[in-house]
């Protein structure tokens, strides 16, 4: 298969796949998915002014899947070995299926800054599921400073929340736990195959159930294709479904799970930088404090060792 050729070989597909010898490079491609990620909740409420919560979902996939079936088919990529489609099954129930699904249920009533909570507790989640299922062992110091964000983040977003909880915070946890193992199993399977490979055959895995799904849903949920809702469903399709989770991938690939989920710490913040610019929401004052929290958090676990 050429997906797992040597680095000496011809192949396109090597001459892409990402390397652990080039760290900064890695570094930046996490955080451009993390840029990507960050607009996720602001384009989705945008999205559900015009289609239902199911509607928008399986579109997305399907929209997504049809973009990288055909990068896929464009470069006559080979189908993944058989030992990498359970792993496969796993990012397409997490990423593709269970994250944009449940987020999408909690944001019919919830605000897209109380739904930061879950990109706020993800990172230390993914850094979890890492230990157990990769077998990463990061440092004390990285760990700290992990909770440390973390706590930050989690302190900032229920704070503007008011804290309570309700059926959207289910659906938000419930999301924190799937997107986790889906990012897990992502970054372990970019490490044998380009991560453009892993999000796109997840992405075509899904189809059998996106297709019918986005059918259904579209005959029986209202539609109505305005500016805001056809761009909101353009990006989490395009942006949010493949190309963030492109350079995503392909980062944690080249340096590591715990450390690109670090970056992720950020993502709150820009998301609420992307609310009040594009939804009009407002930030306290307590936005910048936590902020350079976080920035000195992250800058922590990146330096740290494993």
């Amino acid at each position: 298969m050429r997906a797992h050729s040597s680095a000496t070989t011809t192949s396109p597909i090597a001459v892409v796949t990402p390397g652990p010898e080039r760290p900064g490079f890695g570094t930046l491609q996490a955080a451009l998915g993390v840029v990507a990620f960050s607009l996720t909740f602001p384009a989705t409420a945008w999205g559900l002014e015009g289609f239902g919560p199911w509607s928008l979902v399986a579109v997305r996939s399907v929209l997504a899947a049809v973009i990288a079936g055909g990068c896929l088919l464009a470069l006559r990529v080979p189908l993944p070995a058989r030992r990498h489609w359970a792993g496969l099954a796993v990012v397409g129930a997490g990423v593709v299926l269970g994250f944009p699904l449940l987020t999408t249920l909690a944001l019919e009533t919830s605000t897209t800054a109380h739904a930061a909570v879950v990109v706020g507790l993800l990172p230390l989640t993914t850094a979890l599921f890492s230990a157990l299922r990769v077998g990463t062992r990061p440092s004390r110091t990285f760990w700290i400073a992990a909770l440390a964000g973390a706590a930050a983040v989690l302190a900032f977003t229920v704070q503007q929340s008011g804290g309570a909880l309700t059926t959207a915070d289910l659906y938000l946890f419930a999301a924190l736990l799937v997107c986790a193992a889906g990012y897990t199993e992502g970054g372990r399977l970019a490490r044998v195959m380009p991560g453009w490979q892993v999000i796109g055959w997840a992405l075509v895995l899904c189809l059998p159930l996106t297709v019918p799904v986005a059918a259904f849903a579209l005959a029986r949920e209202p539609v109505q294709l305005t500016a805001h809702s056809v761009t909101g469903l353009l990006w989490v399709a395009a942006g949010s479904q493949f190309a963030g989770l492109v350079v995503w991938y392909r980062g944690m690939a080249a340096i590591g799970i715990p450390k690109a989920s670090q970056l992720q710490l950020a993502q709150p913040l820009l998301t609420l930088v992307w609310s009040v610019l594009l939804l009009g929401e407002h930030l306290t004052v307590a936005a910048p404090l936590t902020a350079a929290a976080v920035l000195v958090c992250i800058a922590v676990t990146q330096r740290s060792r494993g």
